[in-house]
């Protein structure tokens, strides 16, 4: 009845919606951000990487104010077979934001967010670090570029370049406890194709 709360098609609060799947050389499968929580400025950002293979170093450098203005924090290996298991890397964007860095500063991840995060904080990066993806190949300084206006993710390194390091990449192999574990990294899918397992071979 009151159209201010449950609104008609042709007005909506936002057009958009407030997530925005982003592809590209970063993601050829996608990512997810919640748009609904980056500020105007951060809509369109490009920075230097600083790479970190887990959540616990990259909070780690954030609570040691090693991530300057303009940084893009990628934490990777943290996808569902990185993780295993696709932890929640709410703590580190939270960090960010307390530290006044959400203007400013991007978080890219393989890991996931929940409904509370703010910031431009990327996540599900799909193929994931564990399993090859791009995100794997990211070294420290390289340019990440996002456009969560059209939707677009960039690594900003020369093709050739991305092949020589494709080459002798190799992802790295958390240790794990007990078989289950053991057998959900070998037969988890990616956060594209729904973090689900797929049949043994």
């Amino acid at each position: 009845r009151d159209e201010r709360v449950i609104r008609r098609l042709e007005n909506p609060y936002d057009a958009q919606g407030g997530l925005r799947i982003l592809f590209g050389s970063l993601a050829p499968e996608g990512a997810v951000v919640k748009t609904a929580g980056v500020v105007p400025e951060m809509m369109r950002h490009e920075g230097p990487a600083r790479v970190f293979d887990s959540e616990e170093e990259a909070q780690a450098a954030i609570d040691a104010g090693r991530i300057r203005p303009g940084d893009v924090v990628v934490v990777r290996y943290e996808g569902p077979k990185g993780g295993p298991g696709m932890r929640e890397m709410l703590a580190p964007t939270s960090a960010i934001v307390g530290r006044g860095l959400g203007e400013s500063v991007a978080l890219v991840t393989d890991g996931r967010f929940s409904g509370g995060t703010r910031g431009a904080a990327v996540g599900h990066v799909s193929p994931e670090a564990a399993e090859g993806g791009p995100i794997g190949l990211v070294q420290e300084g390289d340019v990440i570029a996002l456009d969560l206006v059209e939707g677009r993710i960039e690594l900003r390194v020369d093709e050739a370049e991305l092949e020589r390091r494709r080459a002798r990449f190799r992802p790295k192999v958390k240790p794990v406890n007990g078989s289950w574990l053991k057998r959900y990294r070998a037969l988890v899918t990616n956060a594209a194709h729904g973090a689900v397992l797929r049949e043994p071979e």
